[in-house]
């Protein structure tokens, strides 16, 4: 169990290292190419729409065969395969298609995650949630900085072959788990499809919708776009991003280790949500590049402990056998806010400018604030 553990948590560092590695130049580089802001926007929510539609079959398909090793090998796999193709055509043709098979293998997430929080018992799941999304924060982390350090040097076509050599070593290392033989689930489909009809779970999926979607828009995307339009040169994208997954690790450490505890869950959520929307107005209003590299830190909060909160709430009433069905209902749902927020975001700065864009954003999150004041849910 212990070994498993280890192995699925430097699997996953890898997995999004292979997934993120080049993410901190893709609107740059893709603007160079003479890409749109919408196109952008369409390469980024690729990815997202990838995951909506196949992340539920996945999990159904997960919780009928009862094992999950071979998802993580898929993923890991097809994580190496779409740095492949950035590599072999790096052109907007190229960077959609990988965008789309990037998703496919993001679809096997819920294996990672699923198999991970078996490992423990019903009193540790946020503590196993937090625990990979530190992992999964630090592969990204790892990612950026590796970029940061490289992208001038090597540019993007040998950045993505780190990219291709992360997800084989991963892949190779996953061939080593150890996984219990269960029979072929009995249960049909319709049932297993029930859980969905869970309020807790539906509730915490569309908040993390929301913290997903502005994450993709902002951080991942357009505030790079931001920085480049005030003169910050391909180290300071890459420092950007760098800040904002420090903060991201830090905070999900932080949810593992229980400190957070020390305040209920609808405090952090209302909290952080509320920091983003603030993050959506200045953003677009800040004309110093330093300002926004500080403000880096609010987004990362959200991708790292309100993002392990929400996970472990949405699961808290998943009975076991449905653990990956729910699991990929809850990744589909927030796979529609970041397939829909960037192709949103492009569209409006283009025809109403950045103000307008982040302003939508930013009305989203407060929305959330007042939903999370509601719900019975978020107390403990």
């Amino acid at each position: 169990m212990v070994r498993n553990r280890k192995i699925i948590l430097m699997a996953s560092f890898l997995f999004f290292y292979a997934q993120y590695i080049y993410i901190p130049f893709q609107t740059a580089y893709l603007s160079a190419l003479g890409a749109s802001a919408a196109f952008i926007g369409i390469v980024t929510g690729a990815y997202g729409g990838a995951q909506f539609l196949l992340r539920l079959p996945v999990g159904l398909l997960a919780d009928k065969v009862g094992r999950h090793k071979g998802f993580l090998l898929a993923g890991l796999a097809a994580a190496a395969a779409a740095c492949g193709i950035r590599m072999c055509f790096p052109g907007l043709t190229g960077f959609l298609a990988a965008s789309l098979l990037s998703g496919v293998s993001s679809s096997t997430w819920l294996s990672f995650m699923v198999m991970h929080a078996e490992c423990y018992g019903p009193a540790e799941q946020q503590k196993a949630s937090g625990k990979i999304v530190f992992a999964y924060n630090a592969g990204i982390l790892g990612a950026f900085v590796t970029g940061t350090l490289l992208y001038e040097t090597l540019g993007m076509r040998l950045l993505c072959g780190l990219g291709v050599a992360a997800g084989v070593i991963g892949a190779a290392m996953c061939t080593t788990l150890t996984e219990e033989r269960k029979t072929v689930s009995q249960t049909a489909v319709q049932e297993l499809l029930t859980v969905c009809t869970n309020r807790c779970l539906i509730a915490f999926s569309l908040l993390a919708l929301v913290q997903q979607g502005i994450q993709m828009a902002t951080t991942m995307s357009f505030t790079a776009q931001v920085l480049r339009g005030l003169g910050a040169s391909e180290s300071l994208l890459g420092t950007s991003s760098i800040l904002y997954m420090v903060s991201a690790v830090v905070s999900s450490y932080a949810a593992s280790s229980g400190w957070a505890e020390k305040r209920s869950r609808r405090f952090w959520i209302s909290f952080i949500f509320a920091g983003l929307s603030a993050y959506c107005l200045l953003v677009p209003a800040c004309r110093s590049i330093s300002v926004i590299l500080g403000l880096q830190l609010i987004p990362g909060l959200a991708s790292g402990l309100l993002f392990s909160i929400l996970t472990a709430s949405a699961m808290t009433e998943v009975p076991a056998g449905k653990k990956s069905t729910a699991m990929g209902f809850y990744q589909a749902v927030y796979a529609v806010g970041m397939t829909v927020f960037p192709v949103l975001t492009g569209n409006v700065l283009e025809s109403a400018g950045l103000m307008a864009a982040y302003g939508l954003l930013g009305s989203f999150a407060m929305l959330c604030v007042m939903a999370a004041a509601r719900m019975r849910n978020a107390k403990t």
